[in-house]
């Protein structure tokens, strides 16, 4: 069955049913780069720019409706980052990167989308406007790479071309331009409409880690101990997920060492403790090369980067399975869970939620039960 986020796309029907789209009315946007006028007028105009491009035309109608839901979402956070700089422009700087998060949010709590459809339209939002600074970037073939990882280089070209399409301004010929270099980029680099391949997971985890490593460098695999790093908002099944796969590894998880100090989930200078505690049990395995689970929440980039960093440093394999449910059946598995945590604060979780990119360690899984 075909996921849509609405079957009726009047506008007039969206800004009804949506309050993020009713928000975009009274938004402004700078007149030298949108002289057509507030968000929704430009969101309007990329939306029908879309449908009428030939490429767009050409897809699979899922792949269509993906599209058309990442147009509709892609400036959603400018409501909240839109200022009036004292040089009398506006801007709305980070409004791609805390737009995907919405998106996310969206998707996941109140129009639920399959993981990986969700995960692409907020892929795009996140990155549609990558392909008009991808040339300015200090390594545009790292850019573009990495881009080719979390999103299809493709459907992202054809959401920037009506986004630069659905605008009036003077600079559209230099941005459609600007596509082309990423399209050819891409195509250069091998990863135009698909992700580039690696000849090891080291390999990849190498390129995007260490500094200026070439993609086609295959390090020496000098691997001690496989680290198992758990992923997953509270109730998400990875207490399960252990028992299920990995019954016999030794475990290190937070929600023990929390319940054995008596620390509650919500106490922040006590989970300080907690975490300093988990990695001295770590450190124990890792010294002596022995595998183990590190099960705990872990739903940011910063939590991850800091653990594989300690993990890396003795040499080990490291590889996250990110866990997730539907957030309704979340919140009935946390009821049962032994230390249940709030239901506003799982909602904040959620919220923060920045689900693994492929390229943070040496693998990464989805555990996924839509």
């Amino acid at each position: 069955m075909m996921w849509m986020l609405t079957t009726n796309k009047d506008w007039d029907s969206l800004e009804e049913k949506f309050d993020w789209v009713q928000d975009m009315e009274a938004v402004p946007q700078d007149p030298v780069h949108h002289a057509e006028g507030n968000v929704a007028i430009h969101t309007r105009m990329v939306m029908e720019a879309l449908q009428q491009l030939a490429g767009y035309k050409r897809l699979p109608a899922q792949e269509q409706e993906i599209l058309w839901a990442a147009a509709l979402l892609h400036d959603v956070e400018k409501r909240s980052t839109t200022v009036h700089e004292p040089d009398g422009s506006i801007t709305s700087k980070g409004h791609s990167k805390k737009g995907a998060a919405t998106a996310r949010q969206i998707l996941y709590t109140e129009l639920p989308a399959p993981f990986t459809i969700r995960e692409q339209i907020v892929q795009l939002v996140r990155f549609h406007g990558q392909p008009i600074w991808a040339i300015e970037r200090r390594d545009p073939a790292r850019t573009v790479i990495e881009t080719a990882l979390m999103v299809n280089t493709q459907l992202l070209s054809l959401l920037a071309r009506a986004d630069a399409l659905g605008r009036i301004c003077d600079d559209r010929h230099d941005l459609l331009y600007r596509i082309d270099l990423f399209e050819a980029l891409c195509q250069e680099h091998d990863c135009w409409g698909k992700p580039k391949a690696f000849k090891t997971p080291n390999a990849q985890y190498h390129y995007f880690n260490k500094q200026g490593s070439a993609p086609d460098f295959v390090p020496y695999d000098d691997f001690g101990a496989t680290v198992v790093m758990l992923c997953g908002l509270p109730g998400s099944g990875k207490d399960t997920y252990v028992r299920q796969h990995y019954k016999d590894w030794p475990v290190v998880n937070l929600d023990e060492i929390r319940r054995a100090h008596k620390i509650s989930p919500t106490d922040k200078s006590g989970n300080g403790t907690v975490v300093q505690l988990a990695k001295e049990q770590a450190r124990e395995h890792l010294r002596k090369k022995r595998s183990f689970v590190w099960n705990a929440t872990n739903i940011t980039r910063q939590m991850r980067s800091q653990l594989i960093d300690l993990f890396v440093t003795y040499k080990a394999y490291v590889k996250i399975v990110y866990v997730e449910v539907p957030y309704q059946k979340l919140h009935v598995q946390n009821k049962h869970r032994e230390a249940v945590v709030p239901k506003n604060a799982v909602d904040k979780l959620v919220a923060k939620l920045e689900v693994p990119a492929p390229w943070e360690a040496h693998e990464v899984s989805y555990y996924i039960k839509d």
